[in-house]
């Protein structure tokens, strides 16, 4: 409660305008060269300051190299799985770049996916799922099928 008078009551009076002479003194006091506030030289404080837009410069190259690379990722998966473009990703990699290829540990991956789709595709992983497939159930799955057949014929043949 009492600091609630206090601040009230110097409220008021700072409005009379008989206690507002301290925040003055304040403001002339900072200087007003930025070198000099930072406590260096007027040309320590450009190089610094040169420096700081060099390494931003690096870090916003790095960055975009970085999403120009997941675009890439992005583009070969929607190539494998057939699934739409995305402008996006095109303005990523041309913003980039033509020196933008996929990180090595990707690269791999995708080198491994390829080559067991390729033995899948190939003559001899075809006749490998072959031996995986149970022959009793496709033979009853067949005389199953073959059943159902004859029974709608018969329904819909009077003949039969």
């Amino acid at each position: 409660m009492a600091f609630l008078m206090k601040s009230m009551l110097s409220n008021q009076v700072k409005n009379l305008g008989l206690g507002g002479g301290g925040d003055e003194s304040k403001e002339e006091s900072t200087p007003s060269d930025p070198a000099a506030a930072a406590g260096m030289t007027r040309e320590e404080y450009e190089e610094y300051q040169k420096q700081m837009v060099e390494e931003k410069m690096e870090r916003d190259a790095a960055f975009a190299q970085k999403k120009a690379e997941r675009a890439v990722l992005r583009v070969h998966l929607r190539e494998k799985y057939r699934l739409p473009k995305s402008e996006l990703d095109e303005n990523q990699i041309q913003m980039a770049g033509d020196d933008v290829g996929l990180p090595e540990d990707l690269q791999k991956m995708v080198a491994e996916d390829q080559e067991e789709e390729e033995d899948k595709d190939s003559i001899l992983g075809q006749l490998q799922n072959i031996q995986n497939m149970d022959m009793d159930a496709i033979k009853e799955k067949a005389q199953a099928t073959f059943t159902e057949m004859k029974q709608a014929a018969e329904q819909k043949c009077s003949v039969m």
